[in-house]
Order: structure tokens, then C-alpha cells, then sequence
């Protein structure tokens, strides 16, 4: 019994003089060197939006440079200015549609008799609710699309963490805009045709989800000014 009681006493104080040492003397439950987990993750979401920047700016100082004289001929310089415009990397102008989703109010109730009182899980917009936009107006003809402040590209992928978009390295919460620019008219139809938004539409009607569909006349898209290279794990050797 005396060993055991020398063992936890000792146990006790190595605990102590480790906790003492980390700490250096101050309180580590609120140093505030220790980030929390949402402070990093907005941290990293603002240095991959201006790391975004730069490239961008980089890019178009390539492309000024090699537009003064590549060797080219005017078949290739269409060729490859088209490759560029399908691949949303380049501007693009005309006329746009912007859907904006939101969460519920947190006091929501069912607006609607025959309906269940809100889980919630049914006040917020989830990865499937932007997906579906995304594809119905991609469906309906749209030439680019830019959610929040961001082009869409062909390996672009909107996922969420709860209610949280993230996007080519960023972070968003909600209200979600993604415009789109194509023929108004269409892109309005396809989303009206989509059975996923027609599901959702039922949660802004009982819960108050929000949606909201606006013309914005003309408008310009920028380019996708993020890295191009595809990235994939590799075995280990």
C-alpha cells in the first residue's frame, strides 16, 4: 500500500511539473497563442483568399507577357482563348441570375398544419441544397457560375461541414449567393424544374428557409485565379 501511495504521489507531481513547464507561467486554458480550431480555420481561409489574389495577379502578368510575342498564330491564339473560356479561366460577361439561400430563424415554427414541429436539422442549408443549385442552373445553360466570391471550374467541389461552405480552400457561412450568368429565362426554369429545389422549396415555405431569385442584368464573372494542377495521393514506398 505505501508503494502504491509513493507511485500516485509521484504520477501527481510529474503531472504537475508538465503542465508548469507547457505553460511557462500562464493560464493555458486562455493563452491566446492557442488558437481555437474556428479562430485557425478563418485564419487559414483569409491567407488561402490572398494567397488566391496573388496568383491571379501573377497569372495575368504571364499571360501579358507571353501575348507580346509567343510565336503563335491567330488559329492557336482562338484555339487556346477558347480552351480558357470553357476551362473559367477568364472573365466573362453577360447576363446573370443570383440565388441567394439562407438558414431559418433559430425560433422557427411549422408555418403550415400536417407538418412537424423543427428539428434542427431543418432550419439550415446543406451541402445538398447548394449542389442543387449549382447543377440545376449548370443544367439550365449557364456559361459560368462564381459562388460567394469564387468561379467554378470543372474540379471545383461545394462541400459543407454543418452549415459551413467550404470552397476551394475557404471558408463561408450562410447567406449563400451563387450567380450565374446565362440566359435568364432558362436558368430560372431549370431551377423551377429541379426536383431537389422543389424539395427544398417545401422547407421555405413550412420552415422559412430562405430563397431568393434575382435578375442582375449584366454583369461580369471574374476568372478562376486558384492553382489548376490536380492533386492526388500517392502509395507509399
Amino acid at each position: 500500500m505505501r508503494v502504491l501511495t509513493v507511485a500516485v504521489f509521484a504520477l501527481a507531481g510529474l503531472i504537475f511539473f508538465t503542465s508548469f513547464n507547457t505553460a511557462k507561467g500562464t493560464d493555458i486554458r486562455t493563452d491566446s497563442s492557442l488558437l481555437k480550431l474556428s479562430d485557425l480555420i478563418q485564419e487559414r481561409s483569409h491567407n488561402n483568399g490572398k494567397l488566391d489574389e496573388s496568383n491571379g495577379s501573377l497569372r495575368r502578368d504571364v499571360e501579358s507577357l507571353a501575348e507580346r510575342d509567343d510565336g503563335s498564330t491567330k488559329a492557336e491564339d482562338d484555339k487556346l482563348a477558347a480552351l480558357e473560356d470553357r476551362a473559367g479561366t477568364q472573365k466573362i460577361k453577360g447576363k446573370a441570375v443570383t440565388v441567394t439561400l439562407d438558414d431559418a430563424p433559430p425560433n422557427a415554427t411549422a408555418k403550415l398544419p400536417g407538418y412537424p414541429e423543427p428539428q434542427p436539422d431543418y432550419l439550415v442549408i446543406h451541402q445538398q441544397d447548394l449542389q442543387a443549385v449549382v447543377n440545376a442552373l449548370w443544367k439550365g445553360g449557364a456559361q459560368g457560375i462564381k459562388v460567394m466570391d469564387q468561379r467554378l471550374i470543372s474540379t471545383s467541389a461545394v462541400r459543407c461541414v454543418g452549415n459551413t461552405l467550404i470552397l476551394q480552400g475557404r471558408v463561408y457561412s450562410p447567406p449563400y449567393k451563387i450567380q450565374a450568368v446565362g440566359d435568364p429565362g432558362k436558368l430560372k426554369q431549370a431551377l423551377a424544374d429541379s426536383k431537389a429545389i422543389q424539395n427544398y422549396m417545401v422547407y421555405v415555405n413550412v420552415y422559412g428557409l430562405g430563397w431568393n431569385v434575382a435578375d442582375d442584368g449584366t454583369v461580369t464573372l471574374p476568372g478562376y485565379s486558384g492553382t489548376v494542377d490536380l492533386q492526388y495521393a500517392k502509395p507509399v514506398e
